[in-house]
């Protein structure tokens, strides 16, 4: 009885193990089959983005701009040194020693303004000299005007002292004249370029004794080529520049066109008149004279930066959609920074400036700078 009693113990004891088995095989299973499910998906997740950072990776990283319209004109550009308009050297009318210098280089002065002293004792001798003798012979003038009167004297007698006060007077105001030119002068306004002469200095007619300049107007002489006679007239709007003065222009204009064509170098002489009112322009300076012969005005303007050439001719890419489109330039005019673009390219495109060297056409790109759509132009001054 014991014995069956244990057995059918020991059987239940199995089919317990077995059903507990089985549910875990189950629960195993369930879970097997969603860690299963959840690894596909992440696996799909993780294909796309990969695929996404590819695409990202293969686009070319670019800066960029945008185009925009204004004003661009054409011109004849020559060069040459400035001159000043008014110019004066001053000289002493005569001989004498430096008493003192009253002003240096650099200095500005009025017209009529003391310069320098010579030492006007000897001068001053030769005026009181003369006044004397004067006196003396307008004294006897009058004595024999009253003869004359009294009909005691000829007529050609009387004739002979008036003339004789005459050169009389003459000499003494030649005397106060050369006294006074021991003042010299400044015979215009300006600034002082030279001083040639120091206290102490012998000096003679021919010495010159100082430069004045008038540096509010400058002017640059020209030759242009006869080819440009029928674009060049008098009053035509021209500026200037100097590599010495950043991208600072000067306003200029055609002062004088010479009628006359050299035929040696077949070339006729302009003049350019500069305003000089900031005084930062200096005679004698290197210029770049720009004589301005047409301008268009609203026009489409594209950075030089932005070009690339391939047998002469000139290309930019715009980018479209993250496309980079390669486009022929139609060049028209052009300076220093900006060319005119006549078709192809519109307002407001975005222009590669910086990555296009070897760029693919129709390549995608990335732009990750763009630059103020502002093209930088040179301030003009007056």
């Amino acid at each position: 009885m014991v014995r069956v009693i244990t057995h059918a113990i020991l059987i239940l004891a199995l089919a317990f193990a077995f059903i507990v088995a089985g549910c875990a095989g189950d629960d195993a299973h369930s879970e097997n089959g969603s860690n299963g499910k959840a690894e596909a998906g992440d696996i799909t997740k993780k294909d796309g983005q990969d695929s996404d950072d590819k695409e990202q990776r293969e686009r070319v990283p670019v800066e960029t701009t945008t185009t925009m319209t204004g004003d661009i004109s054409s011109f004849i550009l020559l060069s040459s040194n400035l001159e000043t308009e008014e110019m004066s050297d001053v000289y002493s009318r005569v001989q004498g020693l430096v008493e003192k210098n009253h002003v240096e280089e650099g200095d500005f002065v009025k017209k009529g303004q003391l310069l320098i002293e010579l030492e006007p004792e000897e001068l001053a001798l030769e005026e009181a000299r003369a006044k004397v003798e004067y006196n003396q012979e307008k004294n006897l003038y009058e004595r024999k005007q009253a003869m004359f009167d009294k009909q005691l004297l000829s007529k050609e007698e009387f004739e002979i002292s008036k003339f004789s006060l005459d050169a009389k007077r003459i000499a003494w105001q030649r005397a106060k004249l050369n006294l006074d030119y021991t003042r010299i002068t400044a015979p215009i306004s300006g600034v002082i370029g030279e001083r040639l002469r120091r206290p102490g200095d012998r000096i003679q007619p021919t010495d010159k004794l100082f430069t004045v300049i008038n540096n509010d107007e400058m002017i640059a002489v020209v030759h242009v080529p006869e080819k440009e006679v029928g674009s060049i007239q008098k009053d035509q709007k021209a500026y200037v520049a100097s590599q010495h003065l950043g991208d600072d222009r000067f306003e200029g204009w055609i002062k004088r066109v010479s009628p006359v064509i050299d035929p040696q170098s077949g070339t006729f002489k302009v003049t350019v008149g500069i305003r000089n009112e900031n005084k930062r322009l200096r005679p004698g300076m290197f210029v770049n004279a720009h004589i301005v012969t047409n301008t268009h005005r609203n026009t489409v303007l594209v950075p030089k930066t932005a070009l690339v050439y391939e047998n002469e001719t000139m290309f930019v890419f715009v980018v479209r959609d993250s496309v980079a489109h390669k486009l022929a330039l139609d060049a028209g005019y052009q300076d220093y920074e900006k060319i005119e673009s006549l078709s192809g390219i519109e307002t407001d495109e975005k222009i590669i400036v910086v990555g296009q060297a070897g760029l693919k056409d129709s390549a995608l790109v990335n732009i990750v700078a763009e630059r103020d759509n502002t093209l930088e132009t040179a301030q003009v001054r007056p």
